[in-house]
Formats: structure tokens, sequence, C-alpha cells
């Protein structure tokens, strides 16, 4: 069910929403002072191609070992930078590509999608994207760890 939902995603809009994150990227690449936004940008670019089977999820949760307040506050002030200049444009692109998704019954559940990675796409940084069920995992291992 999550290829066709995926191949549903890429052909009702999300070959678009791919390719402002693969543009994002390059520019991230190529301004020399936005290089630490390139692994996030092609964090969400994956997750924007293939929605379903993957989620986004901050590193805290999946390695709480290396969590850091001086990487947070650096991670903070990235997203802060990113937000500006790069995360408004392309919330936009995926609230607009949702809506029109969810104008048909069938892409409904792709347009959801795509409101789903509008909110991450104004705070990116510090994300990784990894398979639903290493999310879970990880969840429930942060859980028991607060616990």
């Amino acid at each position: 069910m999550r290829t066709v939902l995926n191949i549903l995603n890429f052909i009702l809009g999300g070959f678009i929403t791919t390719l402002c994150w693969l543009f994002a990227t390059l520019v991230s690449i190529v301004l020399i002072f936005t290089l630490p936004l390139t692994r996030s940008c092609w964090e969400i670019t994956k997750l924007s191609l293939v929605p379903y089977g993957n989620e986004a999820v901050h590193v805290d949760v999946l390695r709480p070992e290396s969590k850091s307040a001086l990487l947070n506050t650096g991670g903070t002030f990235l997203n802060i930078f990113w937000l500006i200049f790069f995360g408004w444009w392309l919330c936009l692109t995926h609230i607009s590509t949702g809506i029109v998704q969810c104008i048909s019954i069938i892409g409904i559940p792709v347009g959801l999608a795509n409101f789903k990675i509008a909110a991450i796409a104004l705070w990116p940084v510090g994300r990784r994207v990894v398979s639903v069920e290493e999310a879970r995992v990880a969840r429930e291992a942060s859980a028991r760890r607060r616990y």
C-alpha cells in the first residue's frame, strides 16, 4: 500500500515539492554559509519524494547519548535562518500542493502527507528521515528512558 501511495504522491504533485527541495539543497550547497543546512535539505527531500513508510524524527530521539545543549542552540539558530530564507516558501509549496491534491477524493491521503511535511519544512534542522518502524522503536525507547 505504501508503494501505491508513494506513486500517487509523485503523480499528483510530489515531484514538484521534491524538485523544490532539490533546488533548496543545491542553493544550500552553492552558498557556502548555508552548507550546514544541506543535510536537512537532503533528508526532507527524501521524505518529500517518498512520504509513506518514512518519518522525520529529531536526532535527540534517535541518538539521545549525543544530545548536547550547544548543538541544540546551534540548530535553533540554523532553523531561524532556514525559516527566513527557505522554510516559508517550501512550506507554502507543500500547503498549496496539499490543497490541490485534496480536491480529488483519491488525493486526500497524499494531501494530508503534504500538510505534515509543510510543518517540517518550517523547522527541519536536526531531523533525520527514517523508516516508520525505526521511528516507532526510537520513540518507545525515548519514552522508557524518561520514566
